[in-house]
């Protein structure tokens, strides 16, 4: 008996924590907005993002085709199917290759060419193609037509393999990209390609160029106010030299090159000669010197400022260590990139043979300086003299690293399970300055939503995490991410699907001025009746806002009043639990940086206790667990929300435990008695029945008393007001034999079989028991006990998994039981009428 009964209390509590996981996932995705692309049965990886804020069009990469995606809704969108031929097919097959993940055309590139035409290519099943996409000239022509009659050879554009990343920029006609040139995946280059100049590569089978890397992004940055000077960086991550580091270890690089390289004149023939490296650090000090190295780069992204020469350079990295997993990321200045290409060279020299900075001299002009009056007298990379091409082949790579800014990452993560992946950031105006909101996606289809604040000055930061938005039901990595300032929108990919948020939800964030403030969220004010949308421009006397300190006593103490006026209190609930199970008490601050304290009233005592953690009450980040339930676990418990020195009472939850024996006393007089009443004919019932359940609840003190019997009196007139057969359907099915006046009877019934069933009386190899014992703590859980009366039979029946919770949160669910159950319904109710 010990062990079953802990059995069932095992069971519950895995239930409990099962069915709230879910709802918290259901529950984020309706109220964060969030409009989904689930993909196409025949397509998948949506990992190539173009996005055109003038044409107000996201255009998408993936498996086969390639999308147009209207900003506003992404649900309005046109697609080209561009898939390979079978031979193409059968040849990839016969190479060893799988036929559905890479037997196919991967879009990797999507580039725009010109004002009417995209750039595509894609993996062509391991033989590389690209063409071009029509978009016409204005966004009402509503044109998006492949150009089928012109395909190019895509080698040096898009890599072989699906699986391989790749990194691509088109600048004045012109492809750089850093990608696989060959099958097997081994010949890694920067590419620059199209265009009426002779193809440049990086050089080839030279481990101190480039080794075995895995590139990220590209972008062009200018060096100056003259075009001559403009270089494009590589961001990428490769292994490390041969000396550089003891073992395998992977290091992050930026690499640059002069778009004006047209390679060397008898050395480095389209090559390029003004290619450098240099090594990204993103490190924690740690204890005795030794740091903590994230150095796997995962994203990148520029935040433009005033100076188009001085972005600032986001990065996401990730742990290559198997024994710490962490994710963090780390701010860059193209000012300290600069100063690191203007070092000293990496030098292989002494007895070891180790890398030691460049002590000799440098031929002039500086190898990686681009060719151009502004610092020199040569016009082009073919007039540099031998010694300066030589000293380029042999010294690609920077001696010194490039720090983040104030040396260390800027957030960090670690003991979670998952790791960042993507990152945009959007520069926001707030009351009290601007602030960079970034987006970071995880591998686990979520979005952190984090803004930068500065502490006592703006180069030491802090960063609050506003939200954590769960934007795919199933986990799944995000692969892409794109901002929209125009539409204030986030664009996500991933291997299903691609999903559209909006940047700011100030509703969630509560109905008083305090919540709002300690939000702490550059999009969100209070404007004095709610918390919404900041502009600028709005009256300064109707807005509150405090993102640096996020203090409302400061701010909302004038508007107290106001708020209580409106009615501003915390919620009250009513959980009823089985003595010796177990019940979940939920309770969830909407600030993430907000401490949850609970107290504990006993009833009708004044004094409040702080609930101490035990083995009897486990704490959760969703709230309190309570193991093998006691009657003197009865009461009131308050949850609080604590926050710079301000609490707030965010629920009251009032526990009444309900003693065994006097429920097992209550239902089996209850069995006793149905032999007599399954007798009776008339469709009436009187006083004594309907009152029966009034016995039950007296034993538990329960004081809303008059709140049951109106419901039951609500389910009786309806009841009575319906067709004989109709009313039916709607008793469960073990009930099927009585009347329809067993309706209002199995109204009050309904709360005693909850716990009935939940203590195990009940044999469970019943299927209608399964299907209740499974809903009934459901609906314990969601605290709304009349939910179980209004269930059609066949969710009681059929419904003998979790498949209900799916059913209830998604109408549109076609599943098997519910299908079989449904057409039983009809059929009957066709019958009936």
């Amino acid at each position: 008996m010990f062990f079953q009964n802990k059995l069932i209390s095992d069971y519950q509590e895995f239930v409990s924590f099962f069915l709230l996981e879910l709802s918290l996932v259901t529950e984020m995705l309706e109220s964060n907005n969030v409009i989904t692309f689930n993909g196409l049965a025949n397509s998948s990886s949506y990992h190539t993002f173009l996005l055109d804020e003038e044409r107000s069009r996201l255009y998408v990469g993936a498996k086969d085709h390639i999308f147009s995606f209207n900003l506003v809704n992404i649900k309005d969108f046109q697609k080209i199917v561009w898939p390979v031929s079978y031979t193409r097919r059968d040849e990839c097959k016969w190479a060893g290759k799988d036929i559905l993940k890479e037997c196919a055309n991967f879009i990797k590139v999507l580039k725009a060419y010109n004002q009417t035409h995209l750039y595509a290519c894609g993996t062509g099943a391991f033989h590389p193609v690209c063409t071009y996409i029509e978009i016409g000239h204005h966004p009402e022509d509503n044109i998006f037509k492949l150009q089928d009659s012109h395909f190019e050879n895509g080698r040096g554009k898009s890599p072989y393999d699906p699986k391989l990343l790749t990194a691509s920029l088109l600048i004045d006609g012109e492809l750089y990209s850093g990608t696989a040139a060959d099958f097997m995946g081994r010949d890694f280059a920067i590419f620059r390609t199209l265009g009426h100049h002779h193809p440049i590569r990086t050089e080839q089978h030279d481990s101190r160029w480039l080794n075995d890397p895995r590139f990220i992004s590209a972008h062009l940055i200018p060096e100056s106010d003259n075009p001559e000077d403009d270089k494009v960086y590589f961001f990428f991550r490769e292994n490390a030299i041969d000396g550089e580091h003891t073992g395998k270890a992977t290091h992050a690089r930026i690499g640059q090159i002069c778009k004006n390289d047209f390679g060397g004149h008898r050395s480095l023939v389209n090559k390029w000669t003004t290619f450098l490296k240099a090594r990204l650090i993103c490190s924690v000090p740690g204890p005795n010197g030794i740091d903590t190295h994230f150095d796997e780069l995962q994203d990148v992204f520029l935040m433009n400022s005033k100076d188009p020469k001085n972005p600032v350079v986001y990065g996401v990295f990730t742990t290559s260590s198997n024994i710490f997993k962490g994710s963090a990321v780390c701010m860059y200045s193209m000012s300290d990139v600069r100063r690191v290409f203007l070092g000293p060279y990496a030098h292989r020299d002494g007895p070891n043979y180790q890398w030691v900075p460049y002590q000799g001299r440098v031929p002039y002009p500086r190898p990686g300086t681009c060719p151009s009056k502004t610092f020199g007298g040569f016009d082009s990379t073919k007039d540099l003299p031998d010694d300066v091409i030589t000293f380029a082949r042999s010294h690609p790579a920077m001696y010194n690293p490039v720090f983040p800014i104030n040396n260390r990452p800027i957030m960090i993560k670690t003991d979670v399970n998952y790791q960042f992946t993507q990152i945009v950031v959007d520069r926001v105006d707030a009351e009290d300055g601007q602030y960079d909101v970034m987006f970071i996606g995880t591998d686990v289809g979520t979005v952190l939503k984090v803004v930068s604040i500065p502490k006592e000055t703006w180069h030491d930061l802090e960063e609050v995490l506003l939200e954590e938005m769960t934007v795919f039901r199933e986990p799944t990595t995000i692969s892409a991410m794109e901002l929209s300032t125009k539409q204030q929108q986030l664009y996500i990919g991933s291997t299903t699907g691609v999903t559209q948020l909006p940047l700011h939800r100030c509703d969630i964030y509560g109905k008083a001025c305090a919540e709002c403030c300690l939000a702490r969220d550059p999009y969100c004010a209070w404007d004095g009746s709610s918390c919404s949308r900041y502009f600028p421009t709005a009256k300064r006397r109707t807005r509150r806002q405090d993102i640096r300190n996020g203090d409302p006593l400061t701010h909302c103490s004038d508007l107290q009043h106001h708020d209580n006026h409106h009615g501003h209190s915390f919620e009250e609930r009513i959980i009823y639990g089985v003595e010796n199970s177990s019940t979940f008490l939920e309770c969830s601050p909407k600030s993430q940086r907000a401490l949850v304290y609970w107290q504990f009233q006993r009833r009708n005592e004044e004094p409040k206790e702080e609930i101490r953690v035990d083995d009897h009450i486990i704490r959760t980040e969703q709230g309190l667990l309570l193991r093998s339930l006691q009657r003197k676990d009865s009461g009131n418990y308050l949850c609080h929300a604590v926050e710079h020195g301000f609490m707030q009472t965010l629920l009251k939850v009032t526990l009444e435990v309900i003693d065994t024996e006097h429920l097992e006393e209550l239902l089996h007089k209850d069995d006793d008695g149905d032999g007599s009443k399954t007798k009776e004919t008339s469709n009436s019932m009187t006083p004594s029945q309907k009152v029966w359940y009034r016995d039950f609840m007296q034993l538990i003190n329960h004081p809303n008393l008059n709140t049951m019997d109106e419901f039951c009196e609500q389910v009786w007139k309806r009841d009575r007001k319906q067709p004989l057969c109709r009313a039916v359907l709607h008793v469960p099915p073990h009930k099927k034999q009585n009347r329809p006046k067993d309706q209002g009877r199995y109204c009050k019934r309904g709360f005693i079989e909850l716990h009935y069933i939940l203590k195990g009386l009940v044999a469970p190899a019943r299927k209608e028991s399964q299907g209740l014992f499974r809903y009934s703590y459901h609906v314990l859980q969601r605290k709304d006990i009349t939910e179980c009366f209004d269930l059609d039979d066949c969710l009681f029946y059929y419904f003998t998994d979790f498949q209900f919770v799916h059913y209830k949160n998604n109408k549109k669910s076609q599943q098997k039981h519910f299908q079989v159950c449904e057409n039983e319904r009809i059929q009957r109710s066709e019958q009936c009428l």
